[in-house]
């Protein structure tokens, strides 16, 4: 067995689940459905699981757009889609798929 952490991540997996399902989403729009689906995560975890699964070819970026608006830090908030990548396992998880079967009604 190879020294150090494991790569393998539960909440990167189950990031993983949800982007199958959504196709592409930004952070805090993964995170709403995370917290709906599974066990409570803090919003930092999330994003370190999607810088982590970028470096590791998991996900990749979509697109980065800049939506105008009356932010309490400016005018302006950038945010980052995110879609799979090539390294990306989804097993379909069935309380994902039923998320987000309800959510479609």
């Amino acid at each position: 067995m190879p020294r150090g952490r494991p790569i393998r991540s539960e909440i990167r997996q189950n990031v993983i689940e949800i982007l199958f399902f959504m196709k592409e989403g930004y952070g805090y729009e993964i995170y709403k459905a995370y917290i709906a689906i599974f066990p409570k995560v803090t919003m930092r975890s999330i994003y370190y699981h999607l810088k982590k699964g970028l470096a590791l070819n998991e996900f990749k970026v979509s697109k980065v757009e800049r939506e105008k608006g009356e932010y309490s830090w400016g005018g302006e908030a950038e945010k980052t889609y995110y879609g799979l990548g090539g390294n990306a396992k989804p097993i379909g998880n069935e309380k994902v798929k039923v998320y987000f079967e309800k959510k479609a009604k």
